[in-house]
């Protein structure tokens, strides 16, 4: 039970017999409510109980409630018979609380006593006692007034007269819908659905009431919204007087044919405005509750989860929730109204039912069209809520019909139902059956009206849940595309990556990591940062990461590299920035080739000793300065030394030092993992430990394993046009040396080939011959010319031009790059599998 805004409440006597004696004119005496939880301590306490006890709600919450209800005691003074006659007088609240208290009866109870009050003389206390059941923490209701009140309010009442607590059915009183309405108003503020639980409970139990010695029985009824009596005696005094002078009425009511009433009629009507005025604030309690409690988040199936528990059991006792297909899987949708072959999946199912009862009938995950002739095609189609007030045996079959092999007829006939639409922006993403019990009230206009404005509230909350997960979705694969599929395996070392999105701003970012094969063995290994977050840092990621693609295809040197992109950056506008990390791994000479743009430097872990630093490198300014010159260092290797580039939003965190990053970086990448894939995993799971990470991350990780000695071979080719021969028959003996004889016929000729334009059209250098046996046979031919060659389309008489063709038909892959003195030209043959 919530502690929620304290209320008072009145005993107002309202005769059940024809003629009321008694203190008619009693208008309000304030009710003390206290509320004890299962550990006997006070978990409310109201005002009325601040002014009959004489302690302070501060005091009293969380006390043992003993201390301030007295409930045992001896019985000093039996001879004051009071003002309303005798009774047993004592200190204490008597044995039947105390029975309550300890939970030892299962039955109200009521008394009177004399209780001595700090700073006040003794008060007579009248008091009520309701055992609570259920889950909520409330154990036992307590209701209290002052006795002395009703002689001090009342005068003219006899002094014999004797007053009593007592239980009554509440219909025993005129006005008893009102009673049984405005009991919440006695109680403590709390849920909708607790209130109700504890009001079944009190009318279950009994009404309290005041019984009087003439046999008039008095309800205690609430103060808040109810006009006292007489207030309402003195409107229609006042109304008649005006209508026997002759004078204009107050402001009056009209009924329903619009004819002024008279006093009498006037008050009728006010009540009937209280009672209305109470239901509609009821109404929107529930609705405000209920939009509290969703939309707590934009995760889609969590959003539907708590539409579907918001209203059971306080608006319904069976709630099934079906959205569009693509509202699911976070999808936009066609315009226009749904029709017969709109799929409607079954998301989320909640019931007062005994467990299981529904789940093998109508499962969680079905999708299923329906019908014209159904309410809930009408209602899909129509934007409207649809009220079923009962589920007729010929409608429970029509509806039955739409579950094969299925009957779900004894789970809906007899109740009533209302299917409402979940809409948003004209646009409907599906809808709600609400079922009720036979034995609650059926659905009626009100609930209609309650239930669109619910799923209307509940529409806009999917909508904005499923626009969320599919802009969610159209970030993740724009970021996926413009990341590369990098293989785990290169020549000369093994690559694992990891990519983490920002918690901000679309999921997308500027970070990127790349690997580019290069000739000669060799493999690029890219970091790059775009200043800012978002699609417009992603779409410049995109264009800066192709363009160092190209480029490194191209196989500029990497200070190069970085000069050419920093100009790019610099044509394609002022807010290109970027940071850039680009090395070179070279597995025949066992070295990196490295240079920075700005960003934080790179860890190599050793092999041989597991020692992990940061390498010392040039920083150079960030991509898009200009102006500023780029430098390349080249950083020795062995092979199972491994390489760890990484973007800022990994080792930066709000009010640290970058220091404190870094340093944690070197420790966790020495880290000894079984995978490639666990050492990453586990940088990341260290350095994330930290928490309050908000930028993306991008992480590269190369084993730089090399390429032995015995796998590489080179020969010198003379300016003679006959030293194509010799480099076949070397081809084919080393070929033979590696078991690779298959391979040699091919091999022969796309050497032959190459070497044989070499020595055409070099100057004045030998021809080197490389062969590299990696993951691939790798076949290269230099030369001190720069003219690259191209294909041609040689004629049925032409000599020349066939060449690079047969290399093309033959190789899996060929090339051509620009070196320092001249041109390489390779190609590639697969490995035969054993």
């Amino acid at each position: 039970m919530e502690r929620g805004t304290d209320r008072d409440a009145p005993l107002s006597r309202t005769a059940a017999s024809a003629t009321p004696t008694g203190p008619t004119g009693a208008g309000r005496i304030p009710l003390a409510v206290v509320v004890v939880d299962r550990d006997g301590l006070v978990s409310h306490w109201s005002r009325g109980a601040r002014r009959l006890f004489g302690t302070v709600k501060e005091e009293a919450i969380g006390r043992p409630v003993a201390d301030l209800l007295p409930v045992s005691g001896a019985f000093p003074d039996r001879g004051d018979p009071g003002p309303y006659g005798a009774y047993d007088a004592y200190d204490g609240l008597g044995p039947d609380l105390e029975a309550s208290l300890d939970g030892q009866l299962s039955y109200p109870a009521a008394g009177r006593a004399r209780l001595t009050v700090p700073g006040r003389d003794r008060a007579d206390v009248l008091w009520w006692a309701y055992p609570l059941v259920g889950p909520g923490s409330g154990r036992l209701l307590v209701l209290a007034a002052d006795a002395g009140a009703l002689a001090r309010d009342d005068p003219a009442a006899p002094a014999a007269e004797r007053i009593a607590p007592g239980f009554a059915l509440h219909t025993d009183f005129p006005g008893a819908d009102q009673l049984a309405r405005r009991l919440p108003e006695i109680l403590p503020s709390m849920s909708v659905g607790e209130s109700a639980r504890i009001v079944a409970q009190v009318l279950e139990l009994g009404y309290p009431v005041l019984e009087f010695s003439q046999n008039d029985r008095v309800p205690v009824t609430p103060d808040w919204g109810v006009p006292r009596r007489d207030e309402r005696r003195a409107r229609r005094e006042t109304a008649a007087r005006a209508a026997a002078a002759g004078r204009p009425l107050p402001p009056r009511l009209p009924d329903d044919g619009g004819r002024p009433v008279d006093g009498d009629h006037l008050a009728e009507a006010q009540d009937a405005e209280d009672l209305e005025y109470a239901a509609v604030r009821e109404r929107l309690e529930f609705l405000n509750e209920i939009s509290g409690r969703i939309g707590t988040s934009l995760d889609l199936a969590r959003t539907i989860v708590e539409v579907s528990r918001a209203v059971v059991p306080r608006f319904t006792d069976v709630a099934g929730t079906y959205l569009r297909e693509q509202v699911v899987a976070g999808e936009g949708f066609p315009d226009g109204v749904p029709d017969t072959t709109t799929m409607w999946h079954r998301v989320a199912l909640e019931h007062t039912d005994e467990p299981g009862r529904w789940d093998d009938v109508v499962p969680v995950g079905e999708a299923m069209p329906f019908p014209a002739h159904t309410p809930f095609f009408q209602c899909m189609t129509t934007g409207e809520p649809v009220l079923v007030p009962c589920i007729t045996e010929e409608m429970g079959h029509a509806i039955a019909s739409q579950f094969e092999k299925r009957d779900i007829r004894p789970l809906i006939t007899g109740r009533s139902m209302l299917v409402v639409p979940l809409k948003a922006r004209n646009v409907v993403l599906g809808f709600m059956i609400l079922l009720r019990h036979p034995e609650r009230p059926v659905f009626n206009d009100m609930d209609r009206a309650t239930g669109a404005e619910l799923a209307a509230r509940a529409g806009l909350v999917l909508d904005n849940a499923r626009m969320y997960t599919y802009q969610e979705n159209v970030a993740e694969t724009l970021q996926d595309s413009m990341l590369p599929h990098i293989p785990a395996h290169m020549t000369g070392c093994d690559i694992a990556t990891r990519y983490l999105p920002g918690t901000l701003l679309g999921r997308v970012g500027g970070d990127w990591f790349d690997a580019v094969k290069l000739p000669g063995a060799r493999t690029a290994l890219v970091v790059g940062d775009v200043m800012g977050h978002g699609l417009n840092s992603a779409a410049m990621m995109g264009q800066l990461r192709t363009a160092v693609q190209t480029m490194a295809a191209l196989d500029l040197p990497p200070s190069q590299l970085l000069r050419n992109l920093d100009d790019l950056a610099q044509r394609l506008g002022d807010a290109y920035l970027a940071t850039c990390l680009y090395a070179v791994y070279d597995p025949v000479a066992g070295d990196l080739h490295l240079a920075n743009a700005g960003h934080i430097p790179p860890v190599l872990v050793r092999a041989d000793d597991g020692r992990s630093e940061l390498l010392d490198l040039p920083t150079g300014a960030p991509i898009g300065v200009g102006g500023v010159p780029f430098e390349a260092v080249r950083v020795p290797v062995r092979p199972g030394d491994r390489l760890v580039m990484c973007t800022d939003g990994l080792v930066e965190m709000r009010g640290e030092d970058i220091g404190v990053g870094l340093a944690t970086l070197c420790a966790s990448a020495a880290h000894p993992a079984a995978s490639m894939d666990a050492a990453c995993d586990t940088i990341i799971r260290t350095l994330g430990a930290r928490g309050g990470r908000k930028d993306d991350v991008a992480l590269l990780m190369a084993r730089l394993n090399g390429v032995a000695g015995d796998q590489v071979a080179v020969w010198r080719l003379d300016l003679d046009p006959s030293e194509a021969g010799r480099a076949r028959a070397a081809v084919r003996e080393q070929l033979h040396t590696w078991g690779l004889s298959a391979l040699a016929p091919t091999a022969e000729l796309l050497v032959g080939e190459l070497a044989a334009n070499a020595l055409r059209h070099a100057r004045a250098h030998p021809v080197e011959l490389r062969l590299v046996r990696g993951d691939t046979l790798l076949c290269e031919v230099e030369d001190d010319s720069h003219e690259l060659p191209t294909l041609l389309n040689a004629g049925p008489t032409d000599e020349a031009g066939r060449g690079l063709r047969v290399v093309g038909a033959l190789a899996r892959e060929w090339g051509t790059s620009r070196t320092a003195t001249g041109k390489t030209v390779w190609c590639e043959l697969t490995l035969p599998r054993h």
